[in-house]
This record gives structure tokens, sequence and C-alpha cells, in this order.
């Protein structure tokens, strides 16, 4: 093998992503891709058998989202260096990402030079994220969490459910769903469900 060869793991569950991100390594002698994976049980799989020097990992596949695989597999290798790939760039999955262990988070519209440039450092150890992400992340710091219970309560009522509705499913009282909403409103600073959806979805609180 080449000295100083990077090895690279793909995992992403769409075949033209992967095969647009081997042809522009492909290209560049200092790159070998040994391993793709379509979803997040074989890119596990994949990981122990090939060890990469550095993994491209998709955030939304089958099974076990890159997130989790990413966790999963830090828990293997501590050392690994996983870089999240998406075309998403919510502050709240940039957070998750990172404390999962990824060493970057790359858009998937990056110029191919920029890719390049994200792998080579994350393979030096340096964690490099696009300014986009970069300020969603300091961003997410200065802005109040939703609750996991409020979470759920805002995906119903992004659903399309009435307090009501949201109450019955939950278990819970109209008043107490009332109670989350307007805790949901203050901590987003949005001005009605629909814009608190609408934010909160852009965050990252959950994937389309």
């Amino acid at each position: 093998m080449e000295s100083g060869l990077i090895r690279v793991m793909i995992a992403d569950d769409h075949p033209l992503m992967r095969s647009g991100i081997i042809a522009v390594l492909s290209s560049n002698p200092k790159f070998s891709v040994v391993a793709e994976a379509e979803d997040g049980d074989s890119a596990i799989e994949l990981y122990q058998r090939w060890r990469p020097d550095v993994t491209l990992m998709d955030i939304q596949m089958p099974g076990l989202n890159g997130i989790e695989v990413t966790s999963a597999i830090r828990r293997i290798d501590p050392g690994a260096r996983i870089i999240i790939l998406t075309t998403f760039g919510g502050d709240v999955q940039v957070a998750r990402g990172l404390s999962a262990g990824a060493i970057g988070y790359v858009l998937k519209n990056l110029a191919r030079n920029a890719l390049i440039d994200y792998i080579v450092a994350a393979h030096a150890g340096r964690r490099l994220l696009p300014p986009p992400v970069a300020a969603s992340l300091v961003n997410s710091f200065q802005l109040d969490k939703l609750s996991k219970r409020e979470i759920e309560v805002l995906r119903l009522v992004g659903d399309g459910n009435s307090n009501q509705r949201v109450a019955d499913h939950l278990g819970l009282s109209e008043d107490t769903i009332k109670a989350h909403m307007k805790s949901i409103l203050q901590k987003l600073d949005a001005r009605d469900r629909t814009h608190a959806v609408t934010i909160a979805m852009r965050r990252g609180y959950w994937e389309n």
C-alpha cells in the first residue's frame, strides 16, 4: 500500500451520492475508497472489517441513522475519524453528531475540492466545519433546548393535531398540552404553532 494513502469508507443509502464521491476521490492519488455501506448496520460491519482512516457518514439511512452509527463505531474504535455527510445543517443535529464523536460535519453540496480538504483535515485529526454549520452550532448554545416531551408535543402539532388530540394521544390533559405549547413558543421565540414547527424542523429537532 502506498505510504500516506488515506483509506475512506462511504456510508450513504443513495447510490448516486456514493458514486459521485467515489468519482471525486478516485481522481486523486491520495485516496482509496475501501468500502461502501448503504445502511447503518452494514456501515458498522464494514467499519469493523476495513478499519478505514476516514468515514463519510450520511445522517439519514435505513435502520440506524448516521448519528447512532457514529456512536456505535466510536465505541468500537475511539480513534475513528468520522465526518457526518448531510444536506441538513440544523444546529441540533450538528450538536448531536459532534457529541456522538464525529470529527467533522460536511454539507453534501460542498464543492469537490473542499470535500477533499475536509477529509485530509479529518485524517490529520483536525476538526473543520463549513461556516454555515459552525454558525448554527454557535447559535445552538445560545438558544433554549426543547425537552423530549416538548419535541413530542410539537411533532404531533406539526402533523395537524389539535391540543385535545395531542392530549388524547399522549394520555395528558389539554391544559398540560397548552402549557407545553406556551413553553415551546417562548423557547423558540415563535409567533404561533406553525412558526414553532418551522423553527424546530430547521434547527433539526427531527428529520423530515
